[in-house]
């Protein structure tokens, strides 16, 4: 990391960002080397909790019916999918990509995974949005609660990736704990970790950036 703690570069960083209208987004972009992405096995794909969350609340879908629709409605889920839900956006795929986009995590009990991946999943998986399943003994309520804690952390073919760590409004303190659960998961999932990072910078949506390795 940087000689200062990346709490001081973020502090740094708000403090001399134009203030803008709206509610701007605090970003890290992380720049690899060393690595062959074509090569599926050295790519970063990662769900990680962030300790602070966002700042915002985040939209999940969840797949089930009976007590357990039940419950995620109660939970918070943003929507609530059924049977007649997958088979409306098999034949549909606007508004399979309308939902994919809208949601940012997708849950499913188990019973819905094979179908979903028969007939939607062409939808879902590019976008990194394959449901993940609802096993049992799992309380809903909790895994609703942690998705709109997570970020996705997708590098694909590329080697620079940007992932959200949470909103301008948010303390410098918490946004440099989201910087850095992030950092450590993708390090651990690099085949030679901290080597293969070249560097990263944190940055808001319309701000500038400040180097924090």
């Amino acid at each position: 990391m940087a000689d200062v703690s990346i709490e001081e570069l973020v502090k740094k960083l708000l403090e001399e960002s134009p203030q803008r209208k709206f509610s701007e987004s605090v970003d890290i972009a992380i720049n690899l080397k060393n690595l062959d992405l074509n090569q599926p096995k050295n790519r970063v794909d990662e769900e990680i909790i962030l300790p602070n969350g966002l700042g915002k609340e985040l939209k999940v879908g969840v797949f089930a019916k009976g007590e357990v629709a039940l419950q995620a409605k109660q939970a918070g889920a943003a929507y609530v999918f059924d049977d007649a839900d997958i088979q409306e956006m098999k034949d549909d795929k606007a508004r399979a990509k309308s939902v994919a986009d809208e949601c940012d995590f997708f849950i499913a009990e188990t019973q819905f995974m094979a179908t979903i991946g028969k007939t939607i999943g062409t939808v879902l998986g590019p976008r990194g949005k394959m449901p993940v399943p609802l096993l049992p003994g799992k309380s809903i309520g909790e895994m609703i609660q942690a998705k709109q804690s997570a970020v996705r952390v997708r590098s694909k073919d590329k080697m620079t990736f940007h992932v959200a760590v949470g909103r301008r409004d948010m303390p410098a303190e918490k946004l440099a704990q989201n910087i850095e659960t992030v950092v450590s998961r993708v390090e651990r999932a690099l085949v030679k970790g901290k080597q293969n990072i070249k560097s990263i910078y944190v940055t808001t949506t319309m701000g500038k950036s400040e180097r924090v390795m």
